[in-house]
């Protein structure tokens, strides 16, 4: 039987059921039961049963990931994609992989976040005045989504975006693959056209536009660029600190 046009098994149900969310819970709760990319289902439910040994014992979530933080908070902090054995493996956004290590380790210092690890979604870390979300809600093959998976999950950030955005001040984007995704998602919320050309991803970019939050480009906290030196804690500190100010957090 073919999925009906209202489901979440395809991409007209994706955007049907995003528009459907009243609520950021309603919103999670629907994120969490999509199927519309046969290529990561098929992964993210491999990964979860086939699993890495170090973590043989543990149940995996093997679905998309929510957002994770505050519904009125004032930083929105956009990433990729979960990790197939983080987010995808522990069911909450950066949690249980070497890249959360860095990125909350970074809101702690930052007064952003009640504890340095996130090691599992019922650890007790809260974020303060910070919300995470990722432009692709499933773990993606070798951690590259293809475009068609991007596109299909964007209503699902353009939702989110709308939901939280009567509070939020400012947008941190980690890396080029977000930096793009924010884009039309702005397009969507707050009904304003990016410029053209489109601003170019660096460390440290930063654009303002009329009635939009400011957005602000990271290098993304993957170990790529932290173990090489291109990403440090130093330059993580620097852009937590501008978000904040902008945010009128400092």
């Amino acid at each position: 039987m073919q999925p009906s046009e209202g489901s979440p098994r395809t991409p007209e149900g994706v955007a049907a059921q995003a528009a459907a969310a009243a609520s950021l819970t309603a919103l999670d709760a629907r994120v969490a039961d999509c199927f519309a990319c046969p290529r990561l289902v098929a992964w993210r439910t491999d990964v979860a049963t086939v699993k890495r040994a170090a973590f043989r014992d543990q149940q995996y979530w093997g679905r998309p990931v929510p957002g994770f933080g505050p519904a009125d908070a004032s930083i929105g902090i956009l990433g990729l994609a979960p990790a197939a054995h983080g987010g995808n493996r522990t069911g909450r956004i950066f949690t249980g992989d070497r890249s959360g290590d860095v990125l909350f380790a970074a809101l702690h210092r930052a007064g952003l976040a009640n504890q340095p690890t996130s090691v599992a979604a019922d650890d007790g870390l809260a974020l303060r005045h910070t919300r995470i979300f990722a432009a692709v809600r499933c773990a993606p093959p070798d951690n590259k989504p293809t475009p068609e998976e991007r596109d299909t999950c964007a209503p699902w950030f353009q939702r989110e975006l709308t939901l939280i955005k009567p509070t939020l001040k400012a947008v941190v984007t980690l890396g080029a693959f977000a930096w793009a995704a924010w884009w039309p998602a702005m397009r969507f919320a707050y009904a304003v056209s990016p410029p053209v050309p489109r601003p170019k991803f660096g460390h440290g970019a930063e654009v303002h536009l009329p009635g939009v939050p400011p957005v602000l480009g990271c290098f993304h906290v993957s170990q790529q660029n932290t173990f090489t030196g291109r990403l440090t804690p130093a330059m993580l500190d620097e852009v937590f600190t501008r978000a904040k100010d902008l945010a009128g957090l400092a």
